[in-house]
């Protein structure tokens, strides 16, 4: 069963104080907080954020930042997008993971966007979904960082930190969506997986977590840690 009792307004405010010490040693936002960050206008946002996290998946955040800068360069706009082939698209997001794919999708997904949508981003989780190569991570991370509504986006570094404290006990990412859904006030919702991925990426680590170093010791029971520093 989840942990309802766990304290978080302490560890939030703990994860939040340590990012901010990461922000002055200069080691920035994920990628795509960083590029929704960046996004000029409320209605091109959710358009870059859908983009930058098809492409972020299995591909490396310094990765996803240049592939993700490189193609909205030349498409700002679904409608922008749509013009260029599918070749065009790869070569712009390229050495991103499985970037052939990842450009039929986006190819897609531009052509949806003007054809069913009005040339916009769906705000919702149901639409987000029918949508080629967007899982609920993708969706959620439109949601919340594209539009800015409570969701709570659970990927690999969320749903690992969460059951090795002890906070979750679920066997997928899915599962630690709902379980945190229960237990997570409301207002952590959109700031969990932004303050977690950066966690898991230094210190939370899937490997050998670097314990010695961990803010956050007291409140984990460092479920399935067989080997730290």
């Amino acid at each position: 069963m989840p942990n309802s009792s766990v304290p978080w307004d302490t560890i939030f405010a703990i994860l939040e104080t340590w990012q901010q010490d990461l922000e002055k040693q200069g080691i920035d936002l994920p990628s795509v907080s960083n590029l929704a960050f960046e996004a000029e206008t409320d209605t091109y946002r959710p358009w870059v954020v859908l983009v930058s996290t098809v492409i972020s998946l299995r591909t490396k955040d310094a990765v996803t930042l240049s592939s993700s800068r490189r193609l909205l360069a030349k498409a700002p706009t679904p409608e922008a997008l749509v013009k260029l082939t599918k070749d065009e698209i790869a070569q712009s997001i390229y050495p991103a993971g499985f970037y052939r794919t990842k450009a039929e999708h986006l190819h897609t997904i531009a052509d949806l966007l003007i054809h069913q949508y009005d040339g916009k981003v769906p705000d919702t989780l149901e639409v987000l979904l029918s949508l080629p190569g967007v899982g609920r991570k993708t969706a959620n991370l439109v949601l919340s960082e594209g539009f800015g509504q409570d969701a709570i986006c659970v990927d690999t570094h969320v749903h690992r930190i969460c059951n090795r404290t002890g906070w979750v006990v679920t066997k997928v990412p899915e599962e630690t969506e709902q379980a945190l859904r229960h237990i997570l006030p409301r207002p952590y919702w959109r700031r969990i997986n932004w303050l977690l991925v950066q966690f898991g990426q230094q210190i939370c680590r899937p490997q050998s977590p670097l314990c010695s170093q961990c803010p956050l010791t007291s409140f984990c029971k460092r479920q399935g840690v067989s080997k730290s520093r």
